[in-house]
């Protein structure tokens, strides 16, 4: 790749991992970009994040392909992942401790597939108090973070498609396939409340957003090294 390429444009499809966050892949590509290209104003910026404790497809877009960041982000995204029924934590995944327990003698396997069916549709989605949703200007996480009370408005989401693809009481794993402003924490949250009991967020994957897969991705520490024989 030359410094030129970069600047009309270059899309690059990683494959995030677990505890980085977002911001620190493209961090990680800004710092590349202005040393081994000397491009120290050119534009990056990622098509969606994801939490840190999730891995997955991030798309990164450089130079001129910042421009195609919105179309990118509305794409159908598809989740893979494991839930844990019958315990809670505040941010619904595992950053925090568990906070609170729940009976699970009761769920059967035909309950589980047919609650997963009743998400399907469109349908409105609290999103997590510990999220980036902006609330008067402000990320949800940083009132959470200093215990400040706020209310979060439910939005409209789509979930396609909700497979249950194991059931191990009290693991359960998944792949949903959801569009724009989904947040699968919550959907664990509700998952757990539907089923009378509780549940959070073991693991998360992104496997695709749009036409794009997680099996065209690389990996964060190969990229120098496949930008520099390209």
């Amino acid at each position: 790749m030359t410094p030129e390429q970069f600047a009309q444009g270059h899309i690059q499809l990683v494959d995030k991992p677990y505890t980085w966050t977002s911001f620190q892949v493209v961090n990680k590509l800004k710092y590349i970009l202005k040393n081994d290209y000397g491009l120290k104003k050119v534009k990056i910026g990622h098509a969606g994040t994801l939490d840190p404790l999730a891995t997955g497809l991030l798309i990164i877009c450089i130079g001129k392909a910042t421009k195609q960041i919105e179309t990118l982000q509305s794409g159908e995204k598809e989740y893979t992942g494991t839930f844990v029924l019958g315990a809670t934590t505040p941010c619904f995944d595992l950053e925090k401790a568990i906070d609170a327990t729940y009976p699970t003698e009761h769920i059967t396997d035909e309950m589980l597939r047919s609650v997963a069916q009743g998400f399907i549709g469109e349908t409105e989605q609290i999103p997590p108090t510990f999220s980036a949703v902006k609330i008067n200007g402000r990320r949800a996480f940083d009132y959470a973070r200093n215990n400040e009370e706020i209310e979060i408005k439910p939005k409209r989401i789509k979930i396609s498609e909700f497979e249950l693809t194991r059931i191990a009481m009290p693991e359960v794993d998944f792949r949903i396939v959801c569009g724009k402003g989904t947040y699968i924490r919550s959907i664990a949250r509700d998952f757990g409340a539907a089923l009378d009991s509780g549940a959070h967020l073991k693991t998360l994957r992104r496997t695709r957003i749009g036409n794009y897969r997680v099996e065209d991705a690389q990996q964060i520490d190969n990229v120098r090294e496949i930008w520099k024989n390209s």
